[in-house]
């Protein structure tokens, strides 16, 4: 299944509830996932990191799918069509 799949399965099923929520609880819920997913990275606990990637990506779509935004395309774009990697500061 396309992202772009997804992200419109994921918003027939859930787009009156995340409009309902609001942006801004959308936000606080991805940070708190972020959180989650921060602790078992720290346990090195496999299975919980696939999880919490899972919750994390869900309220990453969420977001998009409020904003009306097409992050497929924009990731295609970013990171495969350009590759952005010469700007982080990596460690040498």
């Amino acid at each position: 299944m396309e992202l772009a799949e997804i992200m419109s399965k994921l918003r027939e099923k859930y787009h009156s509830i995340d409009a309902k929520s609001g942006e801004l609880f959308l936000l606080a819920v991805l940070f708190e996932e972020v959180g989650e997913l921060a602790e078992v990275v720290r346990k090195r606990d496999v299975e919980g990191i696939e999880e919490e990637l899972t919750d994390v990506l869900f309220m990453t779509l969420s977001l998009a799918n409020l904003f009306g935004l097409d992050v497929e395309k924009r990731l295609v774009e970013k990171y495969l069509e350009r590759d952005p990697s010469s700007d982080w500061d990596l460690p040498s």
